[in-house]
């Protein structure tokens, strides 16, 4: 599949992504990727810098234009740590670890995010809005409790299966509970 290709389905998911994903300014999307997967190997096994970069390259002015800040998550050998702006990690108090992620503890995604965002650290994680799992990687570690998914008329990058969430704030008190003003 041709890089070009490749970065015109993720842009087009990530604007379908944003229009059904109701996120606000400050809010955070985690990106998980195994740029294997997209390339039509085996997760883990066939790491892609190039691949990586062409996705990275559509995400990031598109979230940076909307006022979205991107997570991206690296691989298990880093135990899915998430690479941020070192902004995020302050306003989201979050847990700052000393790694700098590589194509074989990280990932292409992570690495190249980590060497890319102006002022990037690793974090070990975070409870983020929403979020695009690439490959099948897991992210819901790192979504808040109540995810809803979000079906998207692009069901693959490249050949990676892509899966996508929101999340909303749980719903409590029961039978007597009303969630929206009379």
């Amino acid at each position: 599949m041709e890089m070009q290709e490749i970065g015109q389905q993720m842009q087009q998911a990530f604007n379908e992504y944003l229009e059904v994903a109701n996120l606000r300014p400050g809010q955070i999307v985690v990106i998980g990727c195994s740029t294997s997967e997209v390339h039509g190997g085996k997760i883990g096994k066939d790491s892609q810098p190039d691949i990586a970069a062409v996705l990275y390259e559509v995400l990031a002015p598109m979230a940076a234009e909307k006022g979205i800040y991107l997570a991206f998550q690296c691989c298990e050998h880093l135990n899915r740590a998430l690479v941020v702006d070192r902004e995020v990690m302050e306003k989201y108090n979050l847990t700052e670890v000393t790694v700098v992620p590589h194509v074989k503890a990280g990932g292409s995604m992570g690495s190249y995010a980590y060497r890319h965002k102006a002022d990037p650290v690793v974090v070990e994680s975070i409870q983020a809005h929403g979020g695009l799992d690439i490959g099948e990687t897991l992210i819901g570690m790192h979504l808040r409790p109540v995810a809803v998914p979000k079906r998207l008329s692009v069901k693959y990058i490249g050949n990676a299966r892509l899966t996508a969430a929101s999340c909303r704030a749980k719903l409590i008190g029961g039978e007597r509970a009303k969630y929206t003003l009379e």
